[in-house]
């Protein structure tokens, strides 16, 4: 699997992944220039600069041939917390910060689990949150592609600690082999997911797409099919926050039998 790491030069947390990626790594310089940027390579994985904003690398996977691609960049939150997230890209509405409106990505599910349970292990005893986040956000490709990131202001995203934790945990799911997982859509709840979460942690399910209460608007019959054809993988089952449903359960639940499809409350998966 032809596999590229995208890095924005304007992205100080992603500068911090790549500097990591190739102290820790035996990542090569090549001839091959990309966007006025050397790339580098190991193996079948390559890390492109960008000058772009990662949010804005509109169909980045016709210029660059290869089979994922995984942008490792910042997270904003105004709260300031120190956090390591992952997610996939995508927009169930109106496409504000890159990407098409009402247009998901290619969500990798298997990857996505085997990242957050990385970096879990290796944040475990220090002071990093590591989240889940919803399907938000650019750019628009037709390759599978994730994001990981570290949040969430520039301290943060300059730390050299959360730099090695990401490129360990990206390196690992790109050269171990991929679990068997179960695999699910989730439905509801905010946009750090941590009721799915726990069923990521505790359970051998993963969630590719995740629409939270915010985006429930615009979860119509099109978006949800959408959402299971833009998995990877095949999705088992739809799991829903129950509670994350609010005014929207009634809506959802007919939607959902109408489709045929199954699903379960996501405290029905875990203890």
């Amino acid at each position: 699997m032809q596999t590229a790491i995208i890095i924005s030069k304007k992205d100080p947390a992603g500068l911090n992944i790549k500097e990591n990626l190739l102290e820790l790594f035996p990542f090569q310089k090549t001839t091959e220039i990309f966007d006025n940027n050397f790339v580098y390579q190991l193996k079948d994985i390559k890390i492109y600069t960008t000058e772009k904003e990662s949010i804005y690398c509109e169909n980045i996977d016709k210029q660059i041939n290869a089979d994922l691609f995984v942008f490792a960049t910042k997270h904003e939150a105004a709260s300031k917390i120190n956090s390591l997230s992952v997610h996939a890209p995508g927009n169930w509405g109106k496409a504000e910060f890159g990407g098409k409106d009402k247009k998901l990505c290619i969500a990798p599910a298997s990857l996505l689990k085997m990242a957050l349970l990385k970096l879990e292990k290796l944040a475990k005893n220090t002071e990093w949150e590591i989240v889940q986040e919803c399907t938000h956000h650019g750019p628009y490709l037709e390759k599978p592609c994730m994001f990981i990131e570290i949040g969430s202001s520039l301290e943060q995203w300059q730390n050299k600690k959360a730099g090695q934790i990401i490129a360990k945990t990206i390196l690992h799911i790109l050269t171990e082999k991929i679990p068997n997982y179960k695999i699910a859509f989730g439905i509801g709840g905010l946009h750090h997911t941590p009721i799915f979460k726990k069923v990521m942690l505790n359970t051998e399910y993963s969630f590719g797409h995740v629409c939270p209460k915010y985006q429930l608007d615009n979860l119509d019959k099109e978006m949800l099919k959408q959402a299971l054809d833009k998995t990877k993988e095949k999705v088992d089952l739809i799991v829903i926050d129950w509670k994350g449903l609010g005014q929207y359960k009634e809506r959802i639940i007919n939607l959902l039998k109408e489709l045929n499809l199954e699903y379960k409350k996501a405290k029905e998966l875990y203890k």
